[in-house]
C-alpha cells in the first residue's frame, strides 16, 4: 500500500518505477443526519481505497475533505466549498501530478452531489484536452452501483444518511454511529431552487437508518471495493 503522505521522496521516485497511476479520494464534511459523523463521505472513500490499495499498486493520496454541498449547504456542521474552487483544486492536482511523472489519475468521490461531481467531471474534460498521454477517471462508487446497492437495501429510493450509508458506517466505523435518526425524505419543491432548505429536509437523512446493518455495510463496501478495482483494470486498454 503506498500512502503518498506517509512516504519520503526517495520512495516516491522508486515507486514511481513501479506505478503512474495516483487516486485522489474526494469527501466532505457534512451533516448525515443525527446519527452519523460530519466525515461520513471521505472516511468510506478513504477505507474502500485502502482495502483496494492492499491488492492494487497505486499512490493513495490523502482525502480531500471538502466538497460541492448545495443540499445540505444550510444544515448544522455542514462546511464546503463552491464548485469553482472545486474545480480549480482538482485542477491543481491534476497538473502537479503530471509534473511529478503520473499518467493515470482517478479522483473518486464519496460525494455523489450532482454539481460536486460535475465540477470534477468538466476539470477532467479540460485537464484531457490539454495535457498529452493521460488517463484520467472520474466518478463516485455510487453511481456505478445504484442499481446493485438498491437491491441490498430495503428502503425504497434509499440515499443520503439513510439505510445504506448507515450500513457501510456500521461496518467501518461503529464506535461513530450514535444511535439511527428517524426515518425521512426531503421534501424540497423541486423543481424550484429554494434558499431555506432546511425547513423542507429538517432531519438530513434520505431513507430509513433504521433498517440499516452492519452485514449489509459488509455487503455494499465489498461492491465498492470490486467497482473500483474493474476501473482500475481498464487503464490502458482503450
Amino acid at each position: 500500500m503506498i500512502m503518498l503522505e506517509l512516504i519520503t521522496m526517495t520512495e516516491f521516485k522508486r515507486q514511481l518505477k513501479k506505478t503512474r497511476t495516483i487516486v485522489f479520494p474526494f469527501g466532505t464534511i457534512e451533516e448525515h443526519g443525527s446519527h452519523l459523523p460530519l466525515n461520513t463521505d471521505s472516511l468510506i472513500i478513504q477505507e474502500v481505497l485502502k482495502r483496494v490499495a492492499e491488492t492494487r499498486n497505486f499512490f493513495l493520496a490523502p482525502p480531500v475533505y471538502y466538497g460541492v454541498c448545495t443540499t445540505t449547504g444550510r444544515h448544522p456542521g455542514t462546511i464546503g466549498i463552491t464548485a469553482e474552487t472545486l474545480r480549480r483544486l482538482s485542477a491543481d492536482l491534476i497538473k502537479d501530478a503530471y509534473s511529478k511523472g503520473l499518467r493515470n489519475i482517478l479522483l473518486i468521490s464519496g460525494h455523489g452531489g450532482s454539481l460536486h461531481m460535475s465540477a470534477l467531471k468538466e476539470t477532467a474534460e479540460i485537464m484531457v484536452d490539454q495535457l498529452d498521454d493521460i488517463n484520467i477517471a472520474v466518478f463516485s462508487p455510487y453511481d456505478l452501483l445504484w442499481k446493485e446497492l438498491a437491491e441490498l437495501a430495503e428502503t425504497p429510493n434509499d440515499s443520503h444518511a439513510g439505510e445504506i450509508e448507515t450500513s457501510i458506517m456500521l461496518y467501518l466505523a461503529p464506535d461513530l454511529v450514535k444511535g439511527r435518526a428517524t426515518c425521512e425524505y426531503p421534501g424540497l419543491p423541486r423543481p424550484f431552487i429554494v434558499k431555506d432548505k432546511v425547513k423542507y429536509w429538517k432531519g438530513g437523512v434520505w431513507g430509513d437508518p433504521g433498517k440499516a446493518s452492519r452485514e449489509k455495510g459488509e455487503s455494499a463496501v465489498k461492491l465498492m471495493v470490486d467497482a473500483v478495482e474493474k476501473v482500475l483494470g481498464k487503464i490502458g486498454k482503450f
